[in-house]
């Protein structure tokens, strides 16, 4: 964990040269190399996206390799710039943002752009999604793409064998333990209520509809000397609510990242707190009428929610020695024709996850695609409320994605009672500094 950044090399290069030679280039075709951490449902899409831009010119084709996990892609695209072949374009989650900036790997997209000579205007992405991407002086570092954010999943079969309103789901966590006790008693379900990407959904989004900090200095975008503060009283009132509530039989902890998705669509979860781009998957797979609302809140703690953060991940220019203007010409050809109003909007519409420019999602709204689908806009609408705080903003904190282990660590300990909620979080704050002052003496 001390050495993230510092990775083996070693089969990293021809794990790629395998993917990227199973893909036939036509001849004279001028070839960018795609990194991402998309299969399945995601992974279709993606290669349809590549495929709609590959026909749409006859000069550059994108080459998209799988690579793993999120962490597993950023982890390979740093391991190949150290060894002098990494991707003309990787995606990486949004967790990574603070490691890729100071990386040393990256070609900024304000640069890319200036430099080839492609049009491109960032005010055609909504300040959020702008913002968490951006340098400090506002200029763009990464191209944002497969933005979410987290929401309730829940199913209405299950809620109408419960009792429940199915057009009325819960809102607050009362209101949520009081439907997963009904969901149990009635056996309407195997799980009442799970989540997928814990310490995303459960810290992270908690935190900022909540206006709760998760670190000092704006969650760290403010310096890079901030520090955690995972043991708010909140923080511990709510991890302790779920330890309760799984001993209760009314929340089942499924697992770390994306693990637990699987339990919504399977009906084996009544309710589910996930990605919004859980999209494609519960429309390809779930055998049930479906719902999603906003992510329920604690009404003694605030009045009324605040906007929750994105998640997902953005496409990273890199810096490959040898690279032709020409390939990068090609690179940011690809970025402008992914962010056309009706590919942005086919995106949203397909994928799940949120319009990332204004054009999107007017061209999403245009095809009637909100009235047609209820809910559909529930994770925009949760991201856009105001006002903004800077608890509100998201995270830009060092090695995140290692304080993310720690934080599964200490949290699975407390779920199986080995140590209290309290303790946990104590814990978390103390092992998370650590690794904060490392990326800050590292980085300073």
């Amino acid at each position: 964990m001390r050495k993230l950044i510092s990775l083996l090399v070693v089969g990293i290069l021809g794990i790629g040269l395998l993917g990227f030679a199973q893909q036939e280039v036509p001849p004279g075709r001028i070839v960018i190399e795609f990194w991402h951490a998309f299969r399945g449902a995601l992974g279709d899409l993606t290669q349809e996206m590549i495929d709609k831009f590959n026909q749409s010119q006859d000069k550059y084709w994108v080459v998209g390799v799988y690579k793993g996990s999120y962490t597993e892609t950023m982890n390979a695209a740093i391991a190949a710039f150290r060894a002098g072949q990494p991707p003309h374009i990787v995606q990486v989650f949004e967790v990574g943002t603070a490691t890729m900036m100071m990386s040393g790997a990256i070609y900024p997209v304000y640069k890319l752009f200036e430099d080839t000579g492609v049009p491109f205007d960032p005010d055609q992405f909504i300040p959020g999604v702008k913002g968490y991407y951006s340098f400090p002086d506002g200029r763009m570092a990464a191209m944002p793409w497969n933005s979410s954010t987290a929401v309730l999943w829940y199913n209405k079969d299950a809620f109408r064998k419960a009792g429940l309103d199915p057009d009325n789901p819960p809102r607050t966590w009362a209101e949520v333990r009081e439907a997963a006790a009904k969901i149990k008693a009635a056996g309407a379900a195997e799980i009442p209520l799970s989540c997928a990407w814990f310490t995303w959904t459960q810290f992270e989004q908690f935190g900022a509809i909540h206006n709760i900090p998760f670190a000092t200095r704006a969650n760290g975008f403010e310096g890079l000397d901030a520090v955690l503060t995972l043991d708010h009283p909140v923080y511990v009132r709510h991890l302790q609510n779920l330890i309760d509530m799984a001993k209760e039989g009314l929340f089942v902890y499924g697992g770390r990242d994306s693990a637990p998705d699987a339990l919504f669509p399977s009906g084996q979860a009544a309710m589910l707190i996930a990605s919004s781009a859980l999209l494609a998957r519960v429309k390809r797979e779930a055998q049930f009428e479906w719902g999603i609302t906003y992510l329920p809140y604690y009404e003694d703690v605030v009045e009324k929610p605040y906007n929750s953060i994105i998640g997902g991940a953005a496409l990273w220019a890199m810096r490959r020695p040898g690279a032709t203007l020409e390939e990068y010409r090609g690179v940011a050809e690809f970025f402008r024709f992914i962010n056309s109003p009706e590919m942005a909007g086919w995106w949203h519409m397909e994928s799940g996850y949120v319009p990332v420019t204004f054009g999107g999602y007017e061209y999403a709204k245009a095809q009637g695609y909100y009235e047609a689908n209820p809910g559909a806009d529930i994770a925009i609408l949760q991201l856009s409320r105001e006002p903004t705080t800077e608890n509100t903003r998201g995270l830009r904190l060092g090695y995140l994605p290692a304080i993310r282990v720690v934080i599964y660590e200490e949290v699975e300990k407390a779920l199986q009672g080995q140590q209290t909620a309290e303790q946990a979080l104590k814990n978390v704050v103390a092992r998370g500094n650590e690794l904060l002052r490392e990326f800050e003496a590292l980085y300073k």
